[in-house]
């Protein structure tokens, strides 16, 4: 009996937790179709609500976007509008540090969670997963006497939660693992390896 519930248990949890995950963010970006006129919202016109239909609005509204901002003309639209946001106090501020974090992360030069790597945390005996995330600023570099390099530490079993360090390079282990491997990896608390098999089968 024990036997069979546990290998229940695990069939299910995962299956529910990915539909849960799914559907929350499925029902985040359907909030999207409060921006249509209630006149085009699918209540109106088929007398229901058509679940999903606001993840389609988004995905088409940034890809449309992507190509627009990849002409000429809307190119200078995007830089217009960066000046814009740049000249106001208070959003200056956060616009920039925003799109700084977006840029470093989704560009595809940018080096940030671009290798997954071995650093001692939180002392010196013991050691964890973390993630390249570039290289400490000027004025951090005069200050420090050798070559060090700015990383992430993720928290288990929430890798959204860690910790930004500065480490030197000559105390970082680079791993052959994937970013996705490791982030796996983290996400289980160990109990499933890069190789995909849970640890001690």
């Amino acid at each position: 009996m024990k036997k069979y519930l546990i290998t229940g248990l695990l069939i299910w949890i995962p299956l529910v937790i990915t539909l849960w995950v799914l559907k929350f963010i499925v029902d985040v970006l359907d909030q999207t179709l409060l921006l249509l006129p209630p006149e085009f919202r699918t209540e109106n016109w088929l007398g229901f609500h058509v679940s999903g239909m606001g993840a389609v609005m988004t995905v088409v509204i940034v890809f449309l976007t992507g190509v627009f901002a990849t002409n000429f003309f809307g190119a200078q639209l995007v830089e217009l509008w960066h000046e814009i946001l740049h000249r106001i106090p208070v959003v200056n501020s956060i616009y920039s540090s925003v799109k700084q974090i977006s840029d470093t992360l989704f560009s595809s030069s940018g080096q940030a969670f671009r290798k997954a790597l071995l650093v001692r945390w939180p002392h010196e005996g013991m050691w964890t997963i973390a993630f390249l995330t570039g290289r400490p600023g000027t004025e951090v570099v005069a200050r420090l006497a050798g070559e060090f390099i700015s990383v992430y530490v993720p928290t288990t079993p929430n890798p959204t939660g860690g910790y930004f360090v500065i480490v030197a390079r000559k105390d970082v282990i680079e791993l052959e693992m994937s970013v996705d491997e490791a982030l796996k990896y983290v996400i289980s608390m160990g109990v499933v390896p890069p190789n995909g098999k849970a640890a001690g089968k």
